[in-house]
């Protein structure tokens, strides 16, 4: 390949329009980055953590039409028209998810890293189930990995937010 064309190559960009965290935006990227990669450089949003970058950890989870996925899997170009949430999309002015506000109130967060990926998986099975029993729990998160080894605070708190949910509570 020529050096022209490889230059070519590296400047070609798509526009992307979505909604990310509830507004329409548009953005010009290259197609072969990562939604990870749009999210944190180009928006500024760093709750997506990188870990693995090869979709193993769940430190990327955000939501895609309301459902769960490692956005470091994700390629720019292939969230065109789609609705997308981050862990920051989940907190408007006064409003917590629960989930959030359960993870703190159990002492589920050690040394934090994970849990902005295990909040919006949790909120992923919920939109889909919102009366999970335990054991889907487990298995909805159990794409996220949480080094500290805090998984049972973790499941617990989900547990206690979708029994409230069953009970009509927030």
């Amino acid at each position: 390949m020529s050096q022209q064309q490889c230059s070519q190559q590296e400047t070609k960009t798509v526009q992307v329009h979505f909604k990310l965290n509830g507004r329409r935006v548009s953005i010009r990227t290259a197609p072969a980055k990562t939604l990870l990669r749009l999210l944190r450089d180009d928006f500024g949003l760093t709750g997506s953590k990188p870990g693995c970058e090869a979709g193993e950890c769940g430190a990327c989870t955000v939501l895609i039409n309301g459902r769960a996925v490692t956005s470091c899997m994700v390629l720019s170009n292939q969230i065109e028209g789609h609705h997308v949430v981050t862990v920051e999309g989940l907190s408007k002015g006064q409003y917590v998810d629960p989930i959030i506000r359960a993870l703190a109130e159990e002492g589920a967060v050690q040394c934090g890293y994970c849990i902005p990926g295990f909040v919006v998986a949790a909120r992923g099975l919920l939109n889909e189930h919102p009366h999970p029993t335990p054991s889907m729990i487990r298995t909805a998160l159990s794409g996220n990995v949480c080094r500290c080894g805090g998984y049972s605070k973790i499941f617990g708190a989900v547990e206690r937010v979708a029994k409230n949910q069953s009970n009509g509570g927030h």
